[in-house]
């Protein structure tokens, strides 16, 4: 079993996201700690991508504010080290295929694997061609995490055979940000999955509430928060730590 498998072992999984480097790397290492300290049990971390075409405008901004400030890839793994020297928490990245192709595949993903990260998220790379990463991941022991979104119904059952790590499903068509309210029927995604393949499944996009957090929770084994977190990075700069450890507190108990 993976260590982001066994981050859901006997309970509710919360999994906050945020951009490396927003406002810099330095408070993205206390954010980290921060957070696994009020509970989170597995941390996304978002490469900063020039293009990140699933993201709405908070973490666009965030990935902008990210490059503008000088952060590469090779800076993000470095941020990771000193990460592993303090801390055990599953960290899986979340980024672009053009980020992971032009770093090079195979020395990204064996990269991921000397710093520590445990799981990889791709957005826009499709069921269809996710083999040329899978191929790699699995040779290094690394997690790519499969989204599944309320339009597959039929790929469903198709993309959690193959899923490792957890299943990212997706709540809401669209693009990442805070929602109002969330009509997807959740319970019946997270079904097809469990029907199909025995493994995790956490909700994303649109979740900021507690109360959305502890709804989601009773059908998935997880959430995913983002952007209502870069949203208080990107409000507070440095001094963002102690909102975020709060929300995050928050957020951690009400998926109890």
């Amino acid at each position: 079993m993976s260590r982001i498998q066994e981050a859901f072992q006997g309970k509710k999984a919360f999994i906050p996201f945020i951009t490396c480097g927003d406002p810099d790397l330095e408070t993205t290492e206390q954010l980290v700690y921060a957070m696994e300290q009020e509970g989170a049990s597995i941390i996304e971390l978002g490469i900063p991508f020039s293009d990140p075409t699933a993201e709405g405008p908070v973490i666009q901004e965030a990935n902008l504010r990210a490059l503008s400030g000088g952060v590469t890839t090779d800076k993000v793994f470095g941020t990771v080290e000193r990460i592993r020297k303090n801390s055990q928490i599953p960290l899986v990245f979340m980024t672009y295929a053009n980020v992971v192709f032009s770093y090079g595949t195979e020395r990204f993903i064996k990269r991921m694997k000397e710093t520590g990260m445990d799981g990889l998220i791709l957005p826009d790379v499709p069921f269809e061609e996710k083999e040329e990463f899978d191929s790699v991941c699995r040779e290094y022991g690394i997690d790519l995490i499969s989204l599944i979104a309320p339009t597959s119904h039929e790929r469903i059952r198709m993309i959690a055979e193959k899923a490792e790590g957890f299943v990212y499903c997706v709540s809401s068509l669209g693009v990442t940000g805070m929602r109002s309210e969330i009509t997807t029927d959740i319970g019946g995604m997270v079904r097809l999955v469990k029907e199909t393949k025995d493994i995790p499944c956490a909700v994303g996009f649109g979740i900021s509430t507690p109360q959305q957090a502890a709804e989601m929770c009773r059908d998935a084994d997880g959430v995913i928060v983002g952007s209502a977190i870069v949203k208080l990075c990107g409000a507070n700069g440095r001094a963002c730590v102690p909102f975020v450890r709060d929300y995050v507190r928050k957020m951690s108990e009400a998926v109890k």
